[in-house]
C-alpha cells in the first residue's frame, strides 16, 4: 500500500504529516537510493575488472573522446559519439550478467547455454561495429584533413 505524503482539500490537520515524518521518508528514500546506485556502481566495476574486452572498449571509448576534444567535433557528433559508446558499455554489461547467470545455472556444456552466451556476445559485437562505423564516419575526415 503506497502511503500519501500529504493529503489534499478538506482534510483536517491531524491528517497533515508533520514536518519531522516527512523528512524521515525523504530519509528513507535517500538511504534507499543510495544503495541501489551502490549496487549498479559495484556492477559496472565488477564488469570492468573482470572483463578484458570492457576494458578495452572503456579504453577506446576514452580514446574516441579525447580526439572528440582535439578534433573539436560538432554537438551532433558529440551525441552520436555518446550513444554508441554507451550502448556498447551498456550491452558488455548485459553479457557479462547473462554469462554469469549461466554460469551460475550450469557447469557443463549445454547447448542453450551456449545460445545464450553467444548471442549476447553477438550483441555486444554489433554494437562495437556500429561504434567504429559512427568514429570513422565523425573522424576520418577530420583526419585526412589534418594530414592533407
Amino acid at each position: 500500500m503506497k502511503k500519501k505524503l500529504w493529503v489534499t482539500t478538506n482534510a483536517s490537520p491531524q491528517s497533515h504529516p508533520s514536518i519531522k515524518q516527512m523528512n524521515q521518508e525523504v530519509g528513507t528514500i535517500r538511504r534507499k537510493l543510495q544503495k541501489s546506485f551502490s549496487f549498479a556502481i559495484e556492477g559496472i566495476l565488477h564488469t570492468l575488472k573482470t572483463q578484458p574486452n570492457m576494458r578495452i572498449h572503456f579504453g577506446i571509448g576514452l580514446l574516441a573522446v579525447a580526439c572528440g576534444f582535439i578534433f573539436k567535433i560538432e554537438n551532433y557528433e558529440w551525441l552520436a559519439l555518446v550513444i554508441v559508446i554507451g550502448f556498447v558499455f551498456i550491452l558488455e554489461i548485459i553479457n557479462t550478467a547473462i554469462e554469469t547467470l549461466v554460469d551460475l545455472y550450469t557447469e557443463e556444456y549445454h547447448h542453450l547455454a551456449k545460445v545464450a552466451k553467444d548471442t549476447a556476445a553477438g550483441a555486444v559485437m554489433v554494437a562495437a561495429i556500429m561504434s567504429i562505423c559512427v568514429g570513422l564516419i565523425i573522424f576520418l575526415p577530420k583526419i585526412i584533413n589534418w594530414f592533407f
